[in-house]
């Protein structure tokens, strides 16, 4: 069966308007939203269509449809228009790459808190070993009454994550109070720095809550710790979190599981990216359980004209593609020039 032009008219309007919403839509909606001239009986013969094509899905418990990942792909490969960055948007990449250009590993930390900041998505950026570094922030979130999430930030932007168990008597309050004790003693700390002193009296403060500080101890010990070569920025996780496809737990952790997993994750990015330009990967091109409900926009940097690493926003396949791919084709331009501008100050 053929794609003709109304056929994708529609399934432009139903990823459109899906994206948005992330509610599955029905044939009155695209008739009254979107004014395409037919109604909505007509609508519907069309959707059925789409669906017999495997380009939409009908999700059991509703009467509307969601685009198929075999849609998003039509959708990326022929119907997407670049949705171009606000003046504002801009403006703060400028900003960003204006401020300590003369260190690689910041311009790289910064490129992954912009990537997560303007996309509102989880952000990725593969880059050379750097050195240990200093512990940052931990936080502690409560998800569910008997689960709970702890983050660990060191200040090269390495990101460590668990979800686990906790008693079912433990409130927001008591992960707020570990995390304001353990920022407030080990902030600016190396492993090197740690004392056994000041381990004492982080038990000493926190003793009634030993078995979540074990684990809280343990992910600082290990984000503090050299790695492999390559290193992973990882910035905006709560952005995922934030997501409606990934409200369910079990999601969650798996999904983190690979996040925290950098030779993994760096093989990942590695086999996906794109020679030159952006790539698109959705959902089950990633050839990972784990990320079968994401996809990934990739771009790669370069530095003295040769690749030097890869970019990449991760979020749900219900993802503003228009948006994310021009703000990627922007960052990899930006970064790209940042490190020349290091390389040539270097030289001279």
């Amino acid at each position: 069966m053929k794609m003709d032009a109304r056929k994708q008219q529609i399934l432009m309007a139903i990823i459109t308007d899906y994206i948005a919403t992330a509610e599955p839509v029905g044939s009155r909606t695209i008739a009254k939203k979107y004014q395409l001239g037919v109604s909505p009986a007509t609508i519907r013969n069309e959707m059925s269509d789409l669906e017999e094509m495997g380009y939409i899905e009908q999700p059991h418990t509703s009467a509307g449809r969601i685009p198929s990942q075999r849609g998003y792909r039509y959708y990326v490969d022929f119907l997407m228009q670049r949705q171009e960055l606000t003046p504002e948007e801009e403006n703060i990449i400028r900003r960003g790459y204006e401020t300590k250009v003369r260190d690689v590993g910041q311009v790289l930390q910064i490129t992954g808190q912009l990537l997560s900041q303007i996309t509102n998505y989880a952000a990725v950026v593969v880059m050379p070993r750097l050195e240990a570094g200093r512990f940052k922030h931990i936080q502690m979130v409560l998800l569910d009454p008997g689960k709970a999430l702890v983050i660990v930030v060191q200040s090269t932007g390495t990101v460590l994550h668990r979800i686990f168990d906790v008693p079912l008597g433990i409130t927001r309050a008591d992960l707020d109070l570990i995390s304001q004790v353990l920022n407030a003693k080990l902030a600016g700390q190396t492993m090197d720095s740690i004392k056994m002193t000041l381990i004492r009296e982080i038990y000493f403060e926190l003793s009634k809550h030993k078995n979540i500080l074990d684990l809280a101890m343990y992910l600082v010990q290990e984000s503090l710790t050299p790695g492999r070569e390559d290193k992973i920025y990882l910035g905006g996780v709560f952005n995922i979190l934030n997501q409606p496809e990934f409200h369910n737990v079990e999601r969650v952790k798996t999904l983190l599981s690979l996040l925290e997993q950098e030779e993994l994750l760096c093989n990942l990015l590695e086999s996906q990216k794109p020679e030159h330009g952006v790539a698109v990967r959705i959902g089950n091109e990633l050839a990972r359980q784990e990320m079968s409900d994401c996809s990934i926009v990739l771009g790669t940097y370069q530095a003295g004209g040769q690749a030097l690493g890869t970019l990449g926003v991760i979020g749900p396949t219900r993802m503003e593609y228009s948006r994310v791919v021009s703000v990627m084709e922007c960052m990899t331009r930006s970064l790209s020039e940042a490190l020349d501008r290091i390389l040539n100050n270097r030289k001279n």
